[in-house]
């Protein structure tokens, strides 16, 4: 989400165009209502905005009864324009909608909408005061130093990666068919290349394996970054035995009482604050988390290879050797800085 409200930021100021506050689609991931108010501090926002772009909370009277022109800005080869292929439709219809997709590089946009995008990602967006209270007691409530550890393997992304495991519990089984639907796992040469290419989230068994190849003690506080549902929890904790979540630092009413947003919030929040941070998927949170936190300063940042765990494993690599291999490859990851962020907002410009 704060992905799009930037880039939608940064097209709105390319289009000059007045941004509607923008509404959050996430039913069909977390099976909720949650808008923009119950995120973001919506007055600091438009406030933070000001002179970079106009944002009204609602639609003026005279077109609110309208529906919006949608134009489709999914992603596209070639290059793309929003000003030559959008701008003529808002002149048009006075009134589209978007659902921004990075269809535009963003290293081609004009010093002033790269300004206004900046400062929507890095300065404007801020999480609610009551929301940020209660992840800034959870954050107190973490024993320091502490690494967060973002690990995905829930029953919809083992579903959507289409990835086949072997050796997990019944009650996983059940929870992954139940999520595919339509989208069955790869089989074959076609499940072996699609491992290799590192589609494959890593297992909980997995990660602690490669934690322990990283030499990371395994008395180490680990804040678990992660959403309801986790399977297979075990193959990490019985490592790793120092593991926090929010559910049981938080009441059972406070957690109880918030949606997935907000509790991706308190993960967010926890995360860009952590004395280290860990991710074993490279998704749009981690990329705003290495973002922020290479923003603030914080640089004990890593991504854990997919590619290279099914890779070694996959030519048989064990033990001793296996170990090195994994210790190298996020060695020299970590050096050249693969995966962080190093967006145009780090540098310095006038306008």
């Amino acid at each position: 989400m704060r992905r799009d409200l930037c880039d939608g930021v940064g097209i709105a100021r390319l289009l000059n165009a007045t941004l509607v506050l923008p509404r959050f689609e996430v039913a069909a991931y977390w099976n909720e209502t949650s808008g923009f108010a119950d995120v973001f501090d919506v007055d600091y926002f438009i406030q933070k905005m000001s002179g970079f772009i106009e944002i009204v909370k609602e639609l003026p009277a005279e077109i609110a009864s309208r529906e919006p022109f949608r134009v489709d800005c999914s992603k596209r080869k070639g290059q793309f324009d929003y000003v030559e292929s959008v701008l003529p439709l808002l002149v048009e219809h006075h009134y589209i909608s978007i659902t921004p997709a990075m269809s535009q590089r963003r290293d081609r946009y004009p010093l002033y909408a790269k300004a206004a995008l900046c400062q929507a990602c890095y300065n404007a967006l801020h999480l609610t005061k009551v929301l940020e209270k209660k992840a800034s007691e959870l954050l107190d409530a973490i024993p320091k130093p502490f690494l967060s550890l973002h690990l995905r393997f829930e029953p919809d992304m083992v579903a959507y990666s289409q990835c086949e495991y072997q050796g997990l519990s019944p009650a996983s089984l059940e929870a992954i068919e139940a999520a595919q639907g339509d989208r069955k796992p790869w089989t074959g040469d076609a499940a072996r290349i699609w491992r290799s290419r590192g589609k494959c989230p890593l297992t909980p068994k997995e990660t602690a394996f490669i934690l322990q190849a990283l030499s990371i003690p395994t008395n180490t506080t680990i804040y678990l970054a992660a959403g309801d549902g986790l399977m297979e929890m075990e193959g990490l904790t019985s490592v790793y035995n120092n593991v926090y979540t929010k559910s049981g630092l938080l009441s059972g009413e406070d957690f109880t009482s918030m949606h997935g947003n907000t509790k991706a919030a308190l993960d967010y929040y926890v995360s860009i604050n952590s004395d280290s941070y860990i991710a074993t998927y490279f998704g749009n949170m981690d990329k705003m988390v290495a973002a922020m936190r290479a923003f603030n300063g914080l640089y004990k940042t890593l991504f854990l290879s997919r590619r290279a765990f099914a890779q070694f494993t996959s030519q048989e690599l064990r033990g001793k050797e296996l170990v090195e291999a994994l210790w190298k490859v996020h060695r020299d990851d970590f050096v050249i800085g693969r995966g962080s962020a190093l967006p145009d907002c780090f540098c310095e410009f006038k306008l």
